[in-house]
């Protein structure tokens, strides 16, 4: 695999061991620049709040010293809360202080939110202000592991600890001599991250991760693409899931050194992108398609579609010799995210090519990466030199991968192995044993390569439709020209079972009501199965082979459910259908 790399140019690699490394690092190169930024409500007035790198470590110190202090030297403390200051010190303070961290879900139910911290047998949880009331009903109960619970917020509740105050608690206890933290020895190679798979297909599993795991992947990313101290990122996606977490706050924010900027919610996205001044904005590929969508809807409206298709040839074409002038040529579409945006870096399922190429034409930088919480999180990604649309780039450069049991186009099960791979998951060995084999860790995940060595995903061993004919119907590739639709939101398609052992290739398209009615504006909502069936037979069949043809449709606007990362919950969504 190491062969693959020779030819490509690229950025030199870290060498960061622990997260105690990383933190010293971040706060000896960057000092005193701002590296979180946020908004709060003080009396109806907004106020931007800001925390240096400096003031940053000596806060994970005292919460570190203060946790030490109150016996939880080698015991498990959840997280749970949404993208925030108090977060990122709570997640590092456990991490470098001999403990174990268990970032869960914030959008998660009470019911779930119980179970995984019983599953984890966390001792300890620190929280906001949301979650109060779930707390309060636990402390009176006697099923799980926690004795002390710690809200980010001033609650002024007696039984439940003040997060500003174990820092207080923390800085006077270091100003008095107080050592436990410096004398702590980081564990690289033991758990001292558990996170919980998001469970689309499935119940989740505990992830066991050492600091070796995630610090090798912070590690090979400037191998691939920087960021600099002048960059600002925006933490949009939930911050406990792996992706999120290493890519904007471990390898952005606290190697790099760029500013990490709390959104403010979905509905603020483009507003964050503007007063922020965003540079870098880590996504999913569902909510680039949908911007994708709405900015050719703004170009259709100004009816400027065919200049700017025109424009586009000619920049692309200038662009090849080396004469970018497209963020100058798009300044009007560019401004619209905030007029600063230049890279978009984007994970969590494959995209659909057009849309890569169409932002890419706008002179922003997209870079697609791929990966699994087990992987800590990335295996593959383009690189700021190299970049194929449509594939999820170059292995990483430390890491091995495989197709295990490829058919005739090279499609077979991608495999695994690196520093990267997980120790397992926690109490679980009958599933780590599936999964972890001779050190090659088996993703679930189907791909090939193609000569150059880019990685291409092809969709879920669990997700492929075998017909009773032999042949393989991929979903992914039929979902790809469904979602093309301007009338089609989003999509999933199955095979449906029949009673001779074979199945119906179906589809499940929520469309988009606001493009129905533009398009068809005599039609009434019963008309739209009719108009969809019509385009599926005319349009998407007719460029398929008979074996992939979609024989059976559900049409909806009821949005499909989906994990917090946007990723939909096929094994859900098949249960709604009547699907086992």
């Amino acid at each position: 695999m190491e062969k693959r790399f020779k030819k490509f140019k690229n950025h030199e690699m870290g060498n960061i061991k622990n997260y105690r490394e990383l933190v010293n690092r971040a706060v000896e190169k960057y000092g005193d620049k701002i590296a979180f930024k946020n908004k709060i409500d003080i009396k109806g007035q907004k106020e931007y709040v800001e925390h240096s790198f400096k003031q940053y470590g000596q806060d994970v110190k005292f919460l570190a010293t203060s946790l030490l202090n109150s016996g939880f030297k080698n015991k498990k403390i959840a997280l749970i809360g949404k993208n925030r200051y108090e977060w990122c010190v709570s997640y590092m303070a456990v991490a470098t202080g001999g403990m174990t961290i268990i970032p869960l879900d914030k959008s998660l139910p009470e019911m779930e939110i119980r179970s995984l911290i019983k599953r984890s047998k966390a001792d300890c949880i620190i929280f906001d202000r949301k979650y109060i009331d779930i707390m309060k009903r636990m402390k009176q109960e006697s099923d799980n592991n926690l004795i002390m619970y710690i809200c980010m917020d001033d609650i002024n509740e007696s039984e439940i600890l003040y997060f500003g105050d174990l820092i207080e608690e923390g800085r006077k206890l270091v100003k008095d001599g107080d050592m436990s933290y410096d004398g702590i020895k980081v564990d690289e190679e033991g758990m001292t991250i558990m996170l919980f798979t998001s469970g689309t297909t499935s119940i989740s599993k505990a992830v066991m991760l050492s600091q070796r795991n995630i610090c090798s992947n912070v590690n090979a990313m400037p191998h691939f693409v920087l960021m600099y101290e002048t960059d600002t990122l925006l933490s949009f996606l939930p911050i406990h899931h792996t992706f999120e977490c290493t890519i904007s706050f471990l390898y952005g924010c606290l190697y790099c050194g760029a500013t990490l900027a709390f959104c403010d919610g979905l509905k603020y996205i483009v507003e964050n992108l503007k007063e922020y001044n965003v540079t870098v904005f880590v996504a999913v590929p569902l909510m680039l398609e949908k911007m994708y969508k709405k900015i050719l809807t703004s170009i259709d409206k100004m009816g400027k579609r065919k200049l700017i298709n025109t424009m586009t040839h000619i920049t692309n074409l200038l662009n090849s010799v080396h004469i970018d002038i497209r963020r100058k040529v798009y300044k009007q579409i560019l401004d619209n995210l905030g007029g600063k945006l230049r890279l978009v870096l984007y994970g969590g399922a494959p995209m659909e090519k057009s849309t890569v190429i169409g932002l890419s034409s706008f002179g922003i930088n997209m870079v697609q990466g791929y990966g699994l919480t087990e992987t800590s999180p990335v295996i593959s990604a383009e690189t700021d030199f190299y970049k194929r649309p449509g594939s999820s780039g170059l292995i990483m450069v430390n890491d091995e991968v495989k197709i295990d049991s490829p058919n005739e186009d090279g499609i077979g099960e991608i495999v695994v192995k690196g520093p990267n791979v997980m120790l397992g998951y926690y109490e679980n060995e009958e599933e780590t044993r599936k999964v972890l084999k001779d050190g090659w860790f088996y993703t679930g995940d189907l791909g090939k390569f193609d000569k150059d060595g880019f990685l291409y995903l092809t969709g879920r061993k669990k997700e492929v439709i075998v017909l009773k004919n032999g042949k393989n119907v991929y979903p992914q590739e039929i979902e790809f020209l469904i979602s093309k639709l301007d009338i089609v939101d989003e999509c999933i398609v199955y095979g449906k079972p029949t009673d001779n052992n074979d199945y119906i290739v179906s589809a499940k398209i929520v469309y988009n009501e606001e493009e129905m009615k533009k398009l068809y504006p005599e039609k009434q909502k019963n008309d739209y199965y009719d108009i969809i069936w019509d385009i599926i037979k005319n349009v998407i069949n007719s460029n398929m082979p008979n074996y992939k043809h979609i024989k059976e449709i559900i049409v909806t606007n009821e949005p499909l459910i989906k994990t917090t990362t946007q990723k939909i919950k096929r094994s859900e969504e098949l249960k709604k259908i009547g699907i086992k």
